[in-house]
């Protein structure tokens, strides 16, 4: 029911995943009134694997996540967390209020032992592939300890969904040098670079992001968000630009035609639709946070992230890496 476009985006997306994995099941919560006319159009098939669950409320974008806890407990945000804590599912989807889902995960999934606090974590492209990048908001102040969760949680999730036995970890600060940065950054990587369980490259700065040059950032929520967010910026500025140059006279027009299948190409590359799906690790359930304005593709490719984390067994694999991490300090 979340986002800016609810069942019509979430359902379509539905439709398309489900076709893609034939062992697929889903739960949809929210107003069977607005769900049912669209899987109508559904086959037989897939029919039998959707599952209707009514909710009577909803978590609106605009809603206090203190709103969303106390007041709207059968809202189909927190329904839809219930089913994951419960075993009903194995995973949640939403394009909801991004802090309600915080909190609400928080409150119904419980954090993993040795975890103090859920990260938003996501891909983001880079020249060779994509990094992954935490945290994207959840958490502005972050001490070394939380920072050094957060290269844990990012290294197996990386180590998991791309199968790589040892991600390069930076750690995003002002410099590269040792002196550099704040004293959590500090003693994050000091913690980071003492750590046999994760392979710490050091310190990056903010242009090695796209680099390619480690496989996870790690970074506190503030700096994570804007990063994210200038990121975003500098794509549509850079869309704008080619866009007006090659309108500007005939001849850039025709260049314009002439590399059009170069300027797809390259759209698909960087297009943020298939990098929506941001993960809330941390937590002892999977929670995917999709765009609230993704559209049909991209809630797609939030689902096959969460199939993906389902598969890779994605929290108890990141609960055994913090116990063998304590485990070796006693």
């Amino acid at each position: 029911m979340g986002g800016d476009f609810g069942p019509p985006v979430s359902v379509a997306a539905s439709e398309i995943v489900l076709k893609n994995h034939p062992n697929l099941h889903l739960q949809l919560f929210g107003d069977e009134q607005q769900i049912n006319p669209l899987i109508n159009s559904f086959s037989d098939d897939l029919k039998s694997r959707v599952q209707i669950k009514a909710t009577s409320e909803v978590v609106l974008m605009d809603d206090k996540p203190s709103t969303a806890l106390r007041n709207k407990k059968d809202s189909s945000m927190r329904r839809a967390l219930l089913s994951v804590r419960d075993g009903d599912t194995q995973a949640c989807v939403s394009a909801g209020n991004t802090g309600a889902l915080m909190a609400l995960a928080r409150f119904t999934l419980k954090m993993i032992s040795g975890i103090d606090r859920p990260a938003i974590i996501t891909a983001i492209p880079t020249s060779n592939g994509h990094t992954y990048m935490l945290d994207l908001g959840a958490n502005v102040d972050c001490d070394a300890d939380v920072l050094f969760q957060f290269g844990i949680m990012g290294s197996v999730l990386s180590s998991a969904t791309d199968n790589l036995k040892q991600p390069k970890v930076g750690l995003l600060n002002i410099g590269e040098e040792e002196i550099k940065g704040n004293e959590p950054v500090k003693q994050a990587a000091q913690r980071l670079s003492e750590c046999q369980h994760i392979n710490y490259i050091g310190f990056i700065e903010g242009n090695d992001i796209f680099s390619g040059k480690c496989d996870v950032v790690v970074t506190d929520g503030f700096t994570g968000n804007n990063v994210l967010k200038a990121s975003e910026g500098i794509v549509r500025l850079l869309a704008e630009k080619l866009r007006s140059v090659f309108e500007r006279n005939w001849l850039n027009k025709l260049v314009g035609l002439l590399i059009k299948p170069i300027l797809k190409s390259f759209k698909q590359e960087i297009d943020p639709d298939q990098y929506n799906g941001a993960t809330l690790v941390g937590l002892k359930g999977i929670v995917v946070k999709s765009h609230g304005g993704a559209s049909v593709k991209a809630t797609v490719h939030a689902i096959e992230e969460a199939i993906i984390e389902v598969e890779k067994n994605v929290p108890q694999r990141i609960a055994k890496e913090v116990e063998q991490f304590v485990n070796s300090r006693t």
